[in-house]
């Protein structure tokens, strides 16, 4: 059973930046939106895809135990622009099971020591709480996002820096387990990620042993980016 981590924040927040010390060998980064990453660097696993089906097919073969999903609400924007001729309300029901099923397939079709991060645009509320963006109300009407999420962080830039916010003060859904983050913490998604793999006892990040020579099998691009 894997875990599925959502870390949003408004744009320029630092949510991309937070992977620079990820392991760039064992780390494959699903770029939703196709944007070259904003620090010196490859993944030497990258798909740029905003295809929810091509991300749980390659989630399911489990090559490796961590991935990224950079600029995750875009999953469901783009397939709204897509079907933005569509009467009635079945596209919102279609984004809203779609989103669903990929965090099922990360619960139900990957190792217990898969994690996959959401890095995931935020939106402001009329009350003045921050949340996690959707497609709109009628999405929210069927789907809490951070209701599939048991850990939700949030990236802030300050005057002088840039931190993660991993507990809700009431304005925000910020949530993690008893004792697993410091709040607030460095601006760090390495550090999360070992912070997550000590509290739930799992192995650090790294390729499956049968599939480290299998390179064909580890690196996709897949450039299907709806516009």
């Amino acid at each position: 059973m894997g875990i599925s981590v959502l870390g949003m924040g408004a744009s320029g927040s630092g949510k991309s930046t937070s992977m620079i010390n990820m392991d760039k060998k064992s780390t494959a980064l699903f770029n939703v939106a196709g944007k070259p990453i904003p620090f010196k660097g490859k993944f030497d696993m990258t798909c740029v895809t905003s295809d929810v089906d091509q991300i749980i097919t390659i989630l399911k073969r489990n090559t490796t135990n961590c991935y990224v999903i950079d600029d995750s609400q875009y999953l469901m924007s783009f397939k709204l622009i897509d079907k933005i001729n569509e009467q009635g309300y079945g596209k919102y029901t279609e984004i809203a099971k779609d989103f669903k099923r990929l965090i099922d397939t990360i619960t139900y079709n990957t190792s217990p020591d898969t994690i996959v991060y959401f890095l995931h645009h935020t939106e402001t509320m009329d009350d003045g709480k921050v949340k996690a963006k959707t497609s709109g109300k009628m999405i929210d009407n069927w789907l809490t996002l951070e209701g599939l999420f048991s850990i939700v962080i949030m990236a802030v830039a300050t005057e002088n820096k840039h931190l993660f916010i991993t507990q809700s003060d009431g304005t925000n859904t910020c949530k993690s387990p008893i004792g697993m983050l410091d709040n607030p913490m460095p601006n760090d998604l390495a550090a999360v990620d070992t912070a997550i793999r000590n509290y739930y006892e799992l192995p650090p990040v790294g390729l499956r042993k049968e599939n480290k020579q299998k390179d064909d099998s580890t690196v996709e691009t897949v450039k299907k980016i709806p516009r």
